[in-house]
């Protein structure tokens, strides 16, 4: 992958890269696997009459399982000092308040992650080449970007102790070559629209 270029023209700015045809296989699949774990999560949403009879959707009111999407979709409520005291009541109260706001905007947060997703799909040129981007894609890709560094740093197991480079033998190695990938391209792609 080129690094991101910015081009002004008078259709207005655009964020210019190329990619070779693995590297957007790679890209592809890896998004593909994130908009897959979302679709799931939301199929596994209640039904609720209520919100059919009001348009008005509601999500589910558990934390999910499944720790890359609990890393995705975290909860809403996490206090600090005081107020993170672990006894029964007071995990419960997290566990309720956190229940309510997840069953409320996990669907809009879910559509919104699958969006972005679908904007980096739907802008990879199929065999490799250029990828032109507007402003909107660009901050799409961005989203997009991070939910895959999230989800496969969390799949990896990277924390702030993980080394920048593991022994060949460790077999996280070739995909930790790929989360600095992508971190290097939501760099570049963050430098070049603040630039």
């Amino acid at each position: 992958m080129r690094v991101w270029t910015r081009k002004s023209s008078l259709g207005g700015v655009k964020f210019r890269s190329e990619m070779d045809s693995r590297e957007v296989a790679v890209l592809r699949s890896l998004v593909e696997s994130v908009v897959g774990l979302l679709d799931e999560r939301s199929a596994q949403a209640p039904t609720d009459d209520l919100a059919a009879l009001t348009g008005i959707r509601s999500g589910n009111t558990s934390a999910p399982e499944d720790a890359t999407l609990a890393r995705l979709l975290p909860d809403f409520h996490r206090p600090e000092g005081a107020d993170a005291a672990d006894t029964p009541d007071a995990l419960a109260q997290r566990a309720d308040l956190n229940g309510a706001l997840r069953g409320i905007h996990e669907p809009e947060i879910i559509d919104a992650k699958r969006a972005a997703g679908t904007v980096i799909l739907e802008s990879l040129p199929a065999d490799g080449g250029r990828i032109t981007l507007t402003p909107e894609q660009a901050e799409s890709w961005l989203t997009g970007l991070n939910d895959v560094r999230l989800a496969l740093g969390t799949t990896l197991g990277i924390d702030a102790d993980t080394p920048d480079e593991l022994p060949a033998d460790d077999p996280r190695a070739p995909h930790l070559d790929v989360y600095h990938w992508l971190t290097w391209m939501q760099d570049s792609l963050v430098q070049v629209m603040m630039a």
